[in-house]
């Protein structure tokens, strides 16, 4: 005779694929191999690149060092590559939608504005910057954005544990996210974590970053200590990540330092997933 368990929350595990699955007085009875195979699943590892991204992610920095904004902008850059390069190799066009960027006016006053300049060069014409005088505003700015899906994705900042930012807010943000497929990633500034319903959470602080290739005395590449603490469907885990022209790199924090072995730069352009003419433009 098989073993089985039942608690309160099996409820939550009811879209899981398992065959068989007997019920009983309205809650899921999960076998001895079923849970097991449902605590491999969620202990699988983040990585970049991966194709099943969360629309609903908070990270969680200080306002002294820029590190969520930064860190906020390669997780959403990172996703946005792996969307255009599951897209028809020969489409003539790429995607161009806008990108939204909220800030509530605290966040402005201890972090300052994005800079224009500053961004990576495939947004720099495609922000709209909302500054929201109060916490409300930004939410109600950050709700509309995720409604819209002409918009590629949207960041936002939100400074502290603002009252109206509760469980019901975030989960009015992971809904509209989810069902109107826009991504949001919101950067609580020097903020604890509260309940909410994001569907991963990450602490971030600066990070050294490798000496450059070409010039030992220039800057290197961005980079982040991110501790991911919770995740819908990763295990917990620290990674030392950083801005490898464009492209996220990830390695654990226990990991040495490997060479600089980043390629040429603009000696070669890469084409796979856009057709020739597409990157021609670029």
């Amino acid at each position: 005779m098989s073993q089985t368990a039942s608690f309160p929350g099996a409820k939550a595990l009811a879209d899981f694929p398992v065959p068989n699955r007997p019920k009983a007085s309205g809650i899921a009875r999960l076998s001895v191999q079923d849970i097991a195979a449902l605590s491999r699943a969620r202990e699988g590892r983040w990585r970049p690149g991966l194709t099943d991204q969360p629309l609903h992610s908070e990270i969680f920095a200080s306002t002294g060092d820029a590190s969520g904004a930064g860190l906020a902008l390669a997780l959403a850059r990172d996703a946005l590559r792996v969307v255009g390069d599951g897209e028809d190799p020969l489409a003539e066009t790429e995607d161009r939608r806008q990108v939204l960027w909220v800030q509530d006016k605290r966040a402005v006053q201890r972090g300052g504005r994005p800079y224009r300049h500053g961004l990576p060069r495939d947004l720099r014409d495609r922000l709209i910057h909302v500054e929201a005088a109060t916490p409300e505003d930004a939410l109600f700015a950050l709700e509309e954005g995720l409604k819209c899906r002409d918009l590629a994705c949207v960041i936002g900042e939100v400074s502290g544990n603002p009252r109206a930012l509760d469980f019901t807010a975030s989960r009015r943000l992971s809904l509209a996210a989810e069902k109107h497929g826009v991504a949001l990633w919101l950067v609580r500034l020097d903020a604890a974590p509260e309940l909410s319903s994001a569907r991963m959470r990450w602490r971030t602080e600066p990070a050294p970053s490798l000496p450059a290739r070409w010039n030992a005395a220039a800057p290197g590449a961005p980079a982040w200590k991110a501790e991911l603490f919770r995740a819908r469907s990763h295990a917990p885990g620290e990674w030392i990540l950083s801005d490898e022209r464009g492209r996220l790199d990830a390695r654990r924090v226990s990991e040495p330092v490997a060479a600089n072995t980043q390629d040429i730069g603009d000696l070669v352009r890469p084409t796979v997933g856009r057709s020739l003419a597409a990157r021609a433009r670029i």
